[in-house]
């Protein structure tokens, strides 16, 4: 199962109380303060793990909680920190706070860490209260309440290449063809309900990662089909590939369908690098072939079955994405 995004409440650790207390000694009947101070609440933080592809431990789990500090006690003695509470998320996990729309943490980076809420300070003791004209306190301060925020954790997944298409495009055939990923492929819409992801080599010790995200309809940036819940996806994508099947009774108006989808979700989307690839001319007539390039606007015309043309989609795309990362350098 693939969860993208889900809401949970998270709350860092009361402190614990400060302990009023005094040195109880034979021959010392009126000793001085001895209480020690209360531990700090346990934080609230994000670790990214690199493992993780989901946010499916939250879907259920929506309340999470940091430990409350120990109180402190006779002798000096400081209560012990409260447990962290620690939310291991997948990379590309952001973070929203759900009161405000602010965007509070984007983790993109594996093995990060991020602090969102520290825990309640604990409080002090009398024997912090002592002073040179007050020598015996007979007060101790409470621990510090901990904070609350309610969250919304939204996964956008990272990859090079977003692989764009209608319903049967032939998107998921096309990603197990050029790496070792291994899609459900059948011949019939929406076979792909979560994004795949499989890396490429493209030569000379050259890889790039792809991703298949599930078709999109007309309407899919209102979120109908699968809808917006997979636009987001494409987000973070370095270069996009319009799949288009060129046996469609109107190729070019499914690849204006495509643009207009991405265009009303986000004007963003159409500024990236893009390839456009006819897809399964296998299945056409040699007469037809002609038609696979929608009317000038291809860059390719392929077959993941035959694996004709593969190889220099495959080279454009190393390309592409190579000439991108030399740009954030």
């Amino acid at each position: 199962m693939f969860i993208d995004q889900v809401k949970i409440t998270v709350q860092s650790g009361n402190g614990g109380n400060g302990c009023k207390s005094f040195r109880r000694e034979k021959f010392v009947p009126m000793g001085g303060p001895d209480g020690g101070d209360g531990g700090n609440g346990g934080d609230v933080i994000f670790t990214v793990e690199s493992h993780l592809a989901t946010l499916l431990d939250y879907r259920y789990r929506r309340l999470i909680k940091g430990g409350r500090g120990g109180h402190g006690t006779s002798k000096k003695c400081k209560g012990k920190r409260g447990e962290h509470a620690e939310i291991k998320v997948p990379p590309g996990t952001v973070v929203r706070d759900i009161g405000t729309g602010e965007t509070l943490a984007d983790l993109t980076d594996p093995d990060s860490r991020f602090v969102l809420l520290r825990g309640g300070r604990g409080g002090r003791g009398n024997h912090g209260f002592a002073t040179s004209t007050n020598q015996a306190p007979d007060y101790a301060q409470p621990g510090q309440e901990g904070r609350e925020m309610l969250l919304e954790l939204e996964l956008k997944i990272i990859a090079d290449v977003g692989l764009v298409g209608l319903p049967n495009a032939g998107k998921s055939t096309l990603l197990s063809r050029i790496s070792a990923a291994h899609p459900k492929v059948a011949d019939y819409p929406f076979t792909t309900l979560k994004p795949n992801l499989g890396i490429v080599s493209s030569g000379d010790y050259h890889s790039f990662v792809v991703a298949d995200i599930p078709g999109l309809i007309e309407g899919a940036h209102e979120g109908k089909g699968l809808g917006i819940q997979f636009l987001r996806h494409i987000e973070r994508t370095r270069a996009l590939l319009f799949l288009i099947d060129a046996s469609s009774e109107n190729p070019a108006e499914d690849l204006a369908t495509l643009r207009n989808e991405l265009g009303s979700y986000s004007k963003d989307l159409l500024k990236k690098p893009t390839l456009v690839a006819a897809s399964k001319i296998d299945i056409l007539p040699p007469e037809e072939r002609d038609k696979a390039d929608l009317d000038g606007k291809s860059d390719l015309a392929i077959s993941a079955v035959s694996g004709e043309g593969i190889p220099g989609l495959v080279h454009k795309l190393g390309a592409l994405v190579l000439q991108s990362r030399q740009t954030d350098v």
